[in-house]
């Protein structure tokens, strides 16, 4: 029977951040609003949920070492190879989203990442991934500013959206 410490360690280590968090919420109020459920529960529940798979951890790395492990060799895991371009031309979707939202709007952000995205995936129609962004981010937009009630900035399409910018 195989123990691999380095299973061991880690099993040891969600239990002990189960263990912690637990401790930490006990601290917390459990007095119930309105809801009758109190600050306290979520995090007692997540915490209790750490504690429980540190714990099936523990007893599958005791008992043999972890079923369905993933083999050692990259290749067989199935693990690409590192490709700069695509990941720079992800981060610049990211960063492209986060400079034009407040002046452009949430739909031109997002139709931007979204064409760099498609681009860090080696897409090479672009009039295409706008579009989709484009009508991806639209329906996004309206679904939280028409049903959610929450405001995104329209920018640019303000014009265009008419009270739905607004």
């Amino acid at each position: 029977m195989r123990r691999s410490p380095a299973e061991i360690a880690l099993s040891l280590g969600v239990l002990a951040l189960g263990a912690g968090a637990a401790a930490i919420t006990s601290g917390l109020s459990s007095e119930g609003g309105y809801s009758g459920v109190g600050p306290n529960f979520f995090p007692a529940l997540t915490s209790a949920g750490l504690v429980a798979c540190g714990a099936w951890l523990l007893r599958e790395a005791l008992g043999g070492g972890w079923k369905n492990r993933s083999p050692d060799e990259a290749q067989a895991r199935g693990e690409h190879p590192f490709h700069p371009a695509a990941f720079a031309w992800v981060s610049a979707g990211l960063a492209a989203q986060m400079a034009l939202i407040g002046s452009a709007g949430f739909i031109v952000s997002g139709a931007a990442l979204f064409v760099c995205v498609a681009r860090g995936f080696a897409s090479r129609r672009p009039v295409r991934d706008l579009a989709i962004g484009v009508a991806l981010a639209l329906a996004v937009f309206l679904f939280f500013v028409r049903f959610l009630n929450v405001n995104l900035p329209a920018g640019w399409l303000a014009p265009l959206l008419g009270s739905a910018g607004i």
